[in-house]
């Protein structure tokens, strides 16, 4: 069933309590398409490879997490930037776009979603707008099967910074690229810390805390939100809602 792009836009912003984050980039509608709008495609990230497909499967929106118009980002519309937005314009696709927000929605959200694949639910909230999560795992498990729980759902094999048969209880967790939280983490009772991606001083930290630290993909450990986040507006609208994996090893 069709739904105007206005009512679209104005019921995700309130489901997704938008206009409580400080963000770096806009979130909603980042390029307009035609007005009324019966089938979306989700993606990750707005890359050209997912508008194309996005096209090519009919699509009256794209709806991600990663768009466009990123603080500190180049204001010329040229290069890979002309040619995504051309792409979209040309085939008047809406872009929809939505990442603190979506990252942190208790149903929904990235991290809920993780958390649901690793068997844990967050009870305590810490990091910049707590956007961070702690929770205990419904059964422990050792590093060894907590890796092989993520790998299994996300089809990435984790980075692990400490002991494989180490027992875990408590974890804390942050999708995306939220390597910075770790500094906060090591200092909470935890056992482990679950993000995307490492940086250099992850591999002493977690030496030195006691915190292993499991680095499972920025894009694999992001692609629940967007994917639930659709399958509700599905239920919520009845749209056609389709995903699109654009595989990244990162």
């Amino acid at each position: 069933m069709p739904v105007n792009r206005q009512v679209l836009e104005k019921y995700i912003g309130q489901y997704l309590s938008v206009s409580r984050f400080r963000d770096y980039c806009p979130n909603g509608l980042q390029v307009e398409g035609r007005e009324s709008i019966a089938r979306v495609a989700t993606a990750v990230t707005a890359s050209l490879a997912a508008i194309e497909m996005a096209i090519e499967t009919g699509a009256d929106a794209l709806l991600v997490h990663h768009g466009f118009f990123w603080k500190g980002e180049a204001q010329p519309v040229v290069r890979t930037k002309k040619a995504r937005i051309a792409a979209l314009l040309g085939a008047d696709l809406n872009l929809f776009a939505y990442h603190l927000p979506l990252d942190a929605h208790p149903e929904v959200g990235n991290n809920a979603t993780l958390g649901k694949l690793m068997g844990a639910t967050a009870d305590q909230f810490f990091g910049d707008q707590e956007l961070g999560c702690v929770g205990t795992l419904s059964s422990p498990a050792t590093v060894a099967q907590l890796t092989a729980r993520l790998m299994s759902a996300t089809g990435r094999e984790p980075l692990v910074l400490g002991p494989a048969d180490r027992t875990v209880s408590r974890i804390g967790w942050c999708t995306g690229g939220a390597q910075g939280f770790f500094h906060e983490a090591a200092t909470l009772d935890i056992d482990c810390f679950v993000s995307g991606e490492s940086s250099e001083f992850v591999t002493h930290l977690a030496a030195e805390s006691g915190v292993t630290y499991l680095a499972a993909g920025h894009h694999a450990t992001e692609r629940g939100g967007v994917r639930a986040l659709g399958d509700h507006l599905a239920a919520h609208f009845g749209l056609d809602v389709i995903h699109l994996e654009v595989p990244n090893p990162v």
